[in-house]
């Protein structure tokens, strides 16, 4: 067996609060040096020699995953203006190719953007935005190339196939206004805060700021609203918001404020007929409510309750439509849709038989439509759109994602399950294993977790999952506070001075795993990427025995470091999640669980550490000194792999095959861990 890479050690000695902190392995934040580069490869060539033996099993896995896979495929079509737009996908291609149609779906075929094409020459290609003109005319998108989210805004006439002269760098977001002439885009700065606002006029040889966000914590971002009337530029921090908004046919008035940003009050807004809807929670009401506003005086003295705020009901989203307006509302972990009828103000709710599923709204580019079209999917119910007529209250499947091989959703039991946190906190608990899966400790579970930002983990199908739970795994996921799945106390339970809530809710939900019966800890290996992967980081420095292996993807594992150096990305505005550490109680509790901090002389599980070279979101430096640190620290010889997608972002290969291949290697390791070698 080879012998794995050792770092060397330069230590850096910094005294914070009169704490003296010394780093050995900040030299591998060097990006350019060569010296970090050949350090990197041979992590990668450790590991790739280490699991050489299970390349079959890597390819097995490969083919068995694509032969799921309706490789020649086509979203539904959803209409916006004059056209029909979707995407498709050919065999072979690894990259989605953009489509419209014009008046009717029989039309003839119009590909708007290749990027396949697009991809050519580089290792690494994401699309950012994408935005037809009013008149269908041209189109603004961005793209990344790098993985850095570094994008740049190009403009095509989708007349003549012709690229416009403009390339506009490091832009987050745009939109049109209603003349197709103009647009509106946003830049960032040099930690890559979107902060400023610029009008553009095609041909025009320079832009006119319009606005600069100076507060480093808020982050600018711009769309359109459905009917097409406003244009809304938001500034929001992860606690507080400030909307400014702009008659899409008036590119050169002023931009007006809605509501001024306060401390803990967050709100968004769309646009119905003659109101603002805004969903708001002020005062101190977390979990928001529904008002409206008169557009043409929106003062708070105005406002109309729609939906007063629940304690127990998450008020997450509302998209309004010209006669109705459909809400996104979640109790007890579970979305529901609410839809309302904006002529009389009578509500009913879509509710779904499963015991944990996941609801996502389409495009729905259409004001004035009586059809709202979701997404539905949960862990045995493949992704599937439907329509849902709002006046009549039918609905319609429109595509179920096809599982080639003969899926048969009646081989897998899905459940929804609760443990107790030590301090009493009933958290809550998704899986999926197979129908005849036994429940006597004898089933090897595969646990996944998250917690962080309000976001709650979805649960969703995934076809590769199936080489999983075919072979006998158990599939969980862990809604762990720091999310949100119970509305913002949830998320409030789980950041700043109560994180380690986050840590000790994990370890309680693979206690009760184990306790009754799903698994062992030799049969449990664990998984969390970025925060989650400072989750798993945690948890391992706490509980190294839970486990028998461990896979951390882009993991936030230098929580301190990070959270001191306010000229990296993110970094500013997270002070409202993590803390800021030059605050000295925040400081005394990040080093309670910073897992770079935390490492021990003990044992550890195997390991398999994944990052890219390029991500913008969690330098690949934090992992490589994580790794770095933990192989001079340990006591065991368990398996530590470093794995480092060298022209990639935080999301790992863009292309679909190059992606599938990176689930097989993955799978690979947990499979083989587990004692399963086909």
């Amino acid at each position: 067996m080879p012998s794995p890479p050792v770092a060397k050690k330069i230590p850096k000695i910094d005294v914070v609060h009169g704490d003296v902190r010394q780093d050995d392995y900040f030299w591998l934040r060097q990006k350019d040096d060569p010296e970090v580069v050949a350090y990197l490869e041979s992590e990668n060539a450790y590991t790739d020699a280490i699991l050489t033996s299970t390349e079959p099993f890597q390819q097995a896995l490969y083919q068995e995953m694509l032969g799921r896979i309706k490789e020649d495929d086509q979203t539904v079509p959803y209409q916006r203006g004059a056209h029909f737009y979707y995407l498709r996908t050919e065999k072979g291609k690894q990259y989605p190719i953009y489509c419209r149609k014009q008046g009717r779906l029989e039309a003839p075929e119009e590909v708007t953007l290749d990027l396949n094409f697009l991809a050519q020459g580089h290792p690494f290609l994401a699309l950012g935005g994408y935005a037809a003109s009013d008149d269908g005319h041209r189109l603004a998108y961005t793209v990344d190339v790098t993985g850095f989210r570094e994008y740049t805004l190009y403009v095509k006439d989708l007349r003549t196939g012709q690229l416009a002269p403009e390339r506009i760098e490091k832009v987050s977001t745009l939109a049109w206004c209603a003349d197709p002439a103009i647009l509106f885009y946003v830049t960032e700065d040099h930690a890559k805060r979107p902060y400023r606002l610029w009008r553009h006029r095609l041909g025009a040889a320079t832009d006119d700021l319009l606005y600069e966000e100076a507060d480093e914590l808020f982050r600018l971002h711009l769309r359109r609203s459905r009917s097409l009337a406003y244009v809304f530029a938001t500034s929001a921090s992860l606690t507080s918001t400030e909307v400014r908004y702009l008659p899409a046919t008036e590119p050169g008035a002023r931009w007006a404020v809605l509501l001024p940003r306060e401390k803990d009050h967050e709100y968004d807004v769309d646009h119905g007929g003659d109101l603002f809807y805004i969903r708001t929670n002020g005062g101190g009401l977390r979990n928001f409510r529904l008002i409206v506003a008169p557009v043409r005086d929106p003062r708070p003295a105005r406002f109309t309750e729609l939906i007063p705020h629940r304690e127990e009901v998450m008020l997450e989203d509302v998209d309004v439509f010209a006669d109705h307006y459909v809400v996104h509302e979640r109790e007890d972990g579970l979305t529901r849709l609410r839809v309302t009828d904006r002529r009389d103000g009578a509500s009913h709710h879509i509710h779904f038989p499963e015991p944990a599923y996941e609801i996502d709204p389409e495009p729905n580019a259409e004001f004035v439509t009586s059809r709202y079209r979701f997404r539905y999917q949960s862990f045995v119910t493949p992704s599937s759109v439907y329509d849902y007529d709002m006046s009549t209250r039918a609905l319609t499947l429109l595509k179920r994602t096809e599982v080639l091989g003969g899926y048969d959703p009646a081989r897998y039991r899905s459940e929804r399950r609760y443990a107790t946190a030590p301090d009493g906190a009933r958290v809550p608990l998704s899986l999926v294993c197979r129908a005849d899966a036994p429940r006597d400790g004898t089933s090897p579970c595969f646990l996944s977790g998250y917690g962080a930002y309000g976001i709650p983990y979805p649960v969703t199908f995934s076809s590769n999952r199936l080489s999983l739970l075919e072979r006998g795994l158990t599939v969980a996921v862990a809604h762990v506070r720091g999310g949100g799945e119970l509305g913002k106390r949830w998320h409030d339970a789980g950041r700043m001075l109560a994180k380690r809530n986050t840590f000790t809710d994990f370890i309680a939900v693979a206690e009760f795993l184990i306790k009754d019966g799903y698994t062992a800890p030799d049969r449990l290996v664990i998984e969390g990427g970025s925060a989650g992967g400072l989750l798993i980081g945690a948890v391992l420095n706490l509980r190294p025995d839970l486990c028998a292996a461990a896979v951390l993807r882009v993991p936030f594992v230098d929580v301190i470091t990070t959270m001191l150096d306010e000229s990296l990305p993110l970094t500013v505005a997270e002070f409202e999640e993590w803390g800021n550490p030059k605050i000295p109680e925040h400081y005394r509790y990040m080093k309670t669980y910073c897992p770079y901090t935390n490492i021990a002389a003990q044992r550890y599980p195997d390991m398999l550490v994944r990052t890219s070279l390029n991500d913008s979101q969690v330098m690949y430096w934090e992992p490589a000194k994580y790794v770095a640190r933990l192989r001079a620290a340990k006591t065991d010889d368990h398996l530590l792999l470093f794995k480092i997608n060298m022209a990639a972002g935080h999301g790992g290969a863009s292309g679909r095959y190059d992606a599938l291949r990176e689930a097989a290697f993955d799978y690979a390791f947990i499979l083989t861990r587990l004692g399963q070698r086909s």
